[in-house]
Order: C-alpha cells, then sequence, then structure tokens
C-alpha cells in the first residue's frame, strides 16, 4: 500500500457563515491530497500531462464525520491500497484536524485517458514503477 500525507490551512475564503469549511471543498482538499502523493512519488501530474495522459476523477464519495474550521491546520492522508493494473486508478483519502481527530473519508476514482484520443489508457510506465516498490 502507498500512503502520503500533506498538511494545509483551511482559509477564510474556503469556509461558510459559520467558520466551518463549505462541503464542496473537501473535494479540492482530495486533489491537493493526490497531487501531492503522487509527487512524492517522483512523478508530477504535469509530467504525467505531457506525457499525453490525463486524469478525469470518474467518481468521488465523501462521508462527512466532524468539520474543519477556519485556521485549522488539517492533514490530508491518501492511500492506494492496491496496485492498478488497468486505466484506473482509486485513492482512498482522510481529513484529520491538528489534534488527530478523523474529520472526512472519502474514495475518488480517476481513469487514465489518452488526451488526444479521449479514450482509456494504461499507467503509464514510470508511474507504475514508483509505485511498485510500495506493493512488493
Amino acid at each position: 500500500m502507498y500512503e502520503h500525507s500533506t498538511t494545509v490551512r483551511v482559509r477564510y475564503a474556503e469556509t461558510d457563515r459559520m467558520d466551518v469549511v463549505y462541503y464542496g471543498n473537501y473535494a479540492m482538499y482530495f486533489e491537493i491530497g493526490r497531487v501531492e502523493a503522487i509527487r512524492h512519488l517522483g512523478v508530477s501530474y504535469k509530467d504525467i500531462e505531457d506525457m499525453g495522459i490525463i486524469l478525469p476523477v470518474v467518481e468521488l464519495n465523501i462521508k462527512y464525520l466532524r468539520p474543519a474550521k477556519y485556521d485549522d491546520l488539517i492533514t490530508i492522508k491518501s492511500q492506494i491500497k492496491s496496485l492498478p493494473i488497468d486505466h484506473k486508478i482509486i485513492f482512498d483519502q482522510e481529513v484529520y484536524n491538528a489534534s488527530g481527530k478523523l474529520l472526512t473519508i472519502g474514495q475518488v476514482k480517476l481513469y487514465f485517458m489518452d488526451a488526444d484520443m479521449g479514450k482509456r489508457a494504461e499507467m503509464p510506465a514510470i508511474m507504475k514503477e514508483k509505485l511498485a516498490v510500495y506493493f512488493s
């Protein structure tokens, strides 16, 4: 299993009138977590796009347990629990507050797609190689 955590501070613009993070912003937090998890492997989203591959989200599930609030320091944990063997990659994600309390859980499924053809593609070999060490 591959796991990576990144920390961000909740900005005022991400909250509602009650200083609680607006529910739609968790999709953005999950995106931050995924981008940083891939970057930590030594490959960036830009690198993948430069290879002619895009990664659209095809499914997003979120369960809200506790609120994050303005100025909270939150940690986004991103996991890949199984090595992708075809065109899809699944991230299990969790958001924690600074006290370590679990706030939100979710799962995001993305497809590797050929940017020009608009068809499913396999994960780029370099990314597969970098991930494989976590699944041996």
